[in-house]
């Protein structure tokens, strides 16, 4: 497994993760301090920003889980992929996503998050 496939699932440790010190913990190990998270919902800043964006949508969408559904493309320090949040089992995610990160010394310094599908 490449390392930048690990990076990508170990991001989506992090989406998942809903205790609240655990997940605070897994950002400090997946994002640089001053990382930025950018999609069409909202704009952040380092690992409180994060912290608190990724709670806002697990309070959201409690009791789904984000997956990779295929493998990360990547070149040089820039990485790619799609990602679906739905339901444990469910057969269709209720969002799909596209994610472009980029990566410094092993962490995520940048997401660049696109959304293909939204529940509604």
């Amino acid at each position: 497994m490449s390392d930048v496939q690990q990076i990508a699932e170990r991001y989506i440790a992090v989406w998942n993760e809903t205790g609240a010190t655990a997940r605070r913990s897994l950002i400090g190990e997946v994002f640089t301090p001053g990382a930025r998270y950018t999609d069409p919902l909202g704009e952040v800043r380092g690992h409180d920003g994060i912290d608190q964006f990724i709670a806002g949508a697990q309070a959201q969408f409690a009791g789904l889980g984000f997956s990779l559904p295929g493998a990360v493309d990547a070149h040089h320090d820039l990485a790619r992929f799609q990602w679906h949040l739905g339901a444990p089992g469910a057969e269709e995610p209720l969002a799909i996503g596209f994610d472009v990160i980029v990566v410094e010394d092993g962490r995520i310094a940048q997401v660049h998050g696109f959304l293909d599908k939204l529940p509604g």
